[in-house]
């Protein structure tokens, strides 16, 4: 497998090069890092959704100051619903074999040991009581096992479809942006599993969550991890690039200087390695093509083994690369101040 070439962002020139890419017909438009507002610089580039097969080719820009990166060009918000309602969102499918075996999957004894040898990336191990928001609950698979484990879950949703088979399940789910929420009483936990890469407002987001949480509440988050040494073996098929839906690809130290800029205390970060997402991007490597979608990622009967092999015949270099800080996810907690 040959590694894809990560341009090298130390050198000076790089550094002082004005950064802009193409906005309207005979226009330069000057990109900005997300998080401080400081210049770009390119470190990827022709990088397409090897998930979804969603059109057009995006590039990956780091900012000079902070070191955090982002996916350029950004989409508009209206640009982003239009690829979620056409490629992405929830459209009520049950009947496949996929989503049977996932379902059966997920609430077995099987997946409770599993995450345990795998790791939990969406806190579904973790017990307690109290109220619990998990924003972006899809249709409620996330709610069923944290009410399990003793919290009184809601949820946010923004789609609708998805957001009734949570309710149907006997769940509170609103279907407005966590902007506009307003909850009549504070939450006492907030989950981001997978959320905040999406946003094209991190700040905003987080600055939302700590509002709506009681104080000496928590926020716990997931996310892929930009430093992962995944990234640098896959290049380009790195799952976790998920182009354009990934906006920000965070590293724990961006994340956690975010946290602390948006009043957040307590912040407690460790990386994991799902079986799972190494299997996905040893497929989309393999299997994938520009405006494609990768049906192949959801082929049990290759995800499995692909799975298997990864957490078993590759659990010394996974294990390696989370203790020293370069595992494939971030999980985050942190406390309101």
């Amino acid at each position: 497998m040959s590694q894809q070439t990560i341009h090298n962002v130390s050198d000076r020139d790089d550094l002082q090069r004005a950064t802009t890419i193409r906005g309207t017909p005979g226009a330069e438009k000057e990109v900005r890092c997300l998080l401080c507002d400081e210049r770009l610089a390119k470190v990827l580039f022709g990088v397409t959704d090897n998930r979804l097969g969603s059109p057009g080719s995006y590039e990956i820009w780091r900012c000079v100051d902070c070191g955090f990166e982002q996916t350029c060009p950004l989409p508009t918000q209206a640009e982003l619903t239009e690829l979620y309602t056409t490629h992405y969102n929830f459209g009520g499918q049950r009947a496949s074999l996929y989503s049977r075996l996932r379902e059966w999957f997920l609430f077995s004894f099987v997946n409770r040991l599993w995450v345990r040898l795998d790791g939990d990336v969406a806190f579904h191990r973790r017990r307690g009581t109290g109220r619990l928001l998990d924003i972006g609950c899809n249709e409620g698979r996330g709610l069923r096992i944290h009410a399990a484990n003793g919290f009184r879950a809601e949820g946010l949703e923004l789609n609708k479809k998805a957001a009734q088979v949570a309710r149907d399940a006997g769940f509170k789910v609103q279907t407005c942006l966590l902007e506009d929420f307003h909850p009549d009483e504070p939450f006492d936990v907030a989950v981001l599993s997978n959320v905040l890469e999406h946003s094209l407002e991190p700040r905003r987001m987080l600055r939302d969550v700590h509002r709506v949480l009681a104080p000496g509440g928590q926020v716990w988050i997931s996310c892929p991890n930009s430093e992962s040494w995944l990234r640098r073996v896959f290049g380009r098929s790195w799952i976790n690039w998920h182009v354009p839906f990934h906006i920000s690809h965070f590293s724990a130290k961006t994340m956690c200087r975010l946290l602390e800029q948006t009043g957040f205390v307590g912040i407690e970060t460790q990386n994991i390695t799902p079986a799972w997402w190494v299997s996905q991007s040893l497929i989309a490597y393999l299997f994938a093509r520009p405006n494609r979608q990768t049906r192949q990622l959801r082929n049990p009967f290759l995800a499995l083994p692909c799975i298997t092999a990864a957490r078993f015949l590759g659990f010394p270099a996974l294990w390696l690369g989370n203790i020293r800080g370069k595992g494939d996810c971030l999980q985050v907690t942190a406390t309101k101040a």
